[in-house]
């Protein structure tokens, strides 16, 4: 069963390379048949409805699943070591959907002329997913996707959490993966409407996201995590 569980952790993970990837080149334009800006092909209420409703999905499974009462009822049914291998997969495959049923919406909000400028932004949409992506690796990358936990499992010892550290870019912002997020939702020299919808629902799901995740947090850590709130700011790192 060890041998099972790896290898379901690691088709697991593979799905989330998959998914983030075709992400990138969605959001950014780049590299993907279809990107968030590709041309309509439907009315704009069928579009509204069927972009909130995918993004609705994704937040709700993302949300639900993250939390620690429906982990508990969960691995009732899934074998501990699996359960983060099994979110990692349902949210991989949930936001394949949404990049897959995107209806792309007309119209601009603006678009940047300035070679320079769109440059700049286009370097700063790059750079948010360079944050976001090397965030997991300064707290433990392979334990945040699953494959630590099926590793263990793999090896016959029990699984033993990680300690809380303040390393990297989290001794300046508490969520270093969401900023990067918003910087490379938001950094666009071209925001179609289309465009300007998905980062206005995933800013809200990422604050309510958050919200959710430090109230976890200081119902674990306590003390400590009362501490780090008190000498960090949450997204924008100030004095």
């Amino acid at each position: 069963m060890g041998i099972v569980a790896f290898l379901y952790g690691a088709v697991s993970y593979l799905a989330f390379l998959a998914s983030f990837t075709y992400a990138v080149g969605f959001v950014g334009n780049v590299l993907v048949p279809k990107g968030i800006d590709a041309a309509p092909y439907g009315s704009l209420p069928e579009a509204l409805l069927v972009d909130i409703l995918l993004l609705g999905l994704f937040a709700v499974q993302h949300s639900v699943m993250a939390r620690k009462g429906f982990k508990q009822w969960w691995t009732r049914i899934v074998p501990e070591p699996l359960e983060r291998s099994t979110f990692v997969l349902a949210s991989s495959l949930v936001l394949g959907l949404l990049l897959w049923k995107w209806q792309p919406i007309d119209g601009w909000l603006w678009t940047v002329q300035a070679p320079a400028a769109r440059l700049a932004l286009q370097a700063l949409f790059w750079l948010g997913w360079l944050i976001a992506l090397s965030s997991t690796f300064m707290i433990s990358h392979f334990d945040l996707f699953g494959l630590r936990q099926v590793y263990l499992r793999l090896k016959g010892e029990p699984y033993r959490p990680l300690p809380f550290v303040r390393v990297a870019l989290y001794r300046f912002v508490r969520h270093p993966l969401m900023l990067g997020l918003l910087i490379a939702f938001w950094a666009t020299p071209d925001m179609s409407y289309g465009h300007l919808l998905f980062a206005l629902a995933m800013t809200g799901y990422i604050l309510a996201g958050i919200w959710l995740e430090e109230r976890d947090l200081r119902r674990v850590l306590g003390a400590a995590y009362h501490s780090y709130r008190r000498e960090t700011s949450m997204l924008i790192p100030l004095p």
